[in-house]
């Protein structure tokens, strides 16, 4: 068994030969090969033929102007690049978890994403990493997460960007309309999300929106969208829920955040009929090789979560 492992792992200098034959063959030219190398072409050249000889085949085909593959040499290009790649990752990733996690981390997040999933653990992520700072924006504006300079974002999964990697922090949400007792009994009940457009609606906008948001549901295998009226636009949720509360009109909320509510009696909901799940709240942030140690604290104690189980990472679905 010692023999065969043995024969799997490089030898002498294959390390060093074959990180030379990579660049080579991903520039096609010595000299920016040995750039990027930091030797020199003369150098470079003894250790391409070195390794050439080595595994007894001409890998490149060399002229005064031109660099090109041989067969054998693409062939062997196209299987050793990623292993290299990936060896790469791993060694740099191992000097970076040696690292003591310092520096801002920037992060965006849904006002209800902050308050379920950030605020409880204010404390302790302060005690276990002094040297982080958080510098957090609570707001429930889709903004762009790179090109506002963003590190990480909590947020709906409806609106995460293509190409981010997502971690799910929970089960699928769904909105219900809802109002007080007396509403109901004063105004009566809609019995169709249309009946909506008969009854006075506390709205709310998305910021960065002109519009309100128009109350969306599910009816025959579709979404469709009501877009309601009434004496109220409003751009904070839980002061929409207050409103409600006092008996302005029917709102529209997720359900978890008005569950108290609910259970008290204070607040009733309707319309259940046609409020279908949809992705709840995920952790996203752009995909990289070498992700700062701070960053990567943040992100796993949110994955984390209350129970302390990890999470497992996804590509976002857009």
């Amino acid at each position: 068994m010692q023999d065969a492992l043995a024969d799997k792992l490089p030898a002498g200098n294959d390390y060093n030969q074959m990180r030379a034959f990579i660049a080579i063959a991903e520039y096609l030219s010595f000299s920016r090969a040995a750039e990027v190398l930091g030797v020199s072409p003369s150098a470079l050249s003894q250790t391409i033929r070195s390794f050439e000889e080595r595994v007894g085949m001409r890998l490149l085909h060399r002229t005064t102007r031109n660099v090109s593959l041989t067969e054998v040499g693409e062939n062997l290009f196209r299987r050793i690049r990623p292993a290299a790649f990936e060896l790469g990752d791993a060694l740099a990733q191992t000097r970076i978890a040696g690292e003591r996690p310092a520096g801002t981390v920037r992060v965006h997040a849904f006002r209800s994403a902050a308050q379920k999933h950030i605020q409880p653990i204010f404390r302790s992520f302060a005690e276990r990493y002094p040297d982080i700072v958080l510098d957090i924006t609570i707001d429930d504006e889709a903004v762009d997460i790179v090109a506002g300079g963003y590190d990480v974002a909590l947020r709906i999964g409806e609106v995460i960007e293509r190409d981010m990697v997502a971690v799910r922090l929970g089960p699928e949400l769904r909105q219900v309309a809802i109002a007080t007792p007396d509403y109901f009994n004063q105004n009566g009940r809609p019995e169709h999300p249309r009946d909506l457009l008969h009854h006075r609606c506390v709205r709310w906008r998305w910021p960065g929106h002109h519009a309100p948001y128009a109350w969306e549901f599910f009816e025959n295998g579709g979404w469709f969208s009501v877009a309601v009226n009434g004496p109220l636009i409003l751009s904070d949720k839980e002061t929409a829920v207050d409103a409600v509360l006092q008996g302005t009109g029917i709102g529209f909320a997720v359900e978890e955040t008005v569950a108290g509510y609910l259970a008290q009696g204070r607040l009733l909901s309707c319309l259940e009929s046609w409020s279908a799940p949809f992705p709840g709240w995920f952790i996203c942030y752009p995909y990289q090789r070498q992700m700062a140690p701070a960053l990567r604290a943040f992100i796993d104690a949110i994955r984390s979560g209350p129970d302390g189980r990890l999470r497992e990472e996804v590509n976002a679905v857009g």
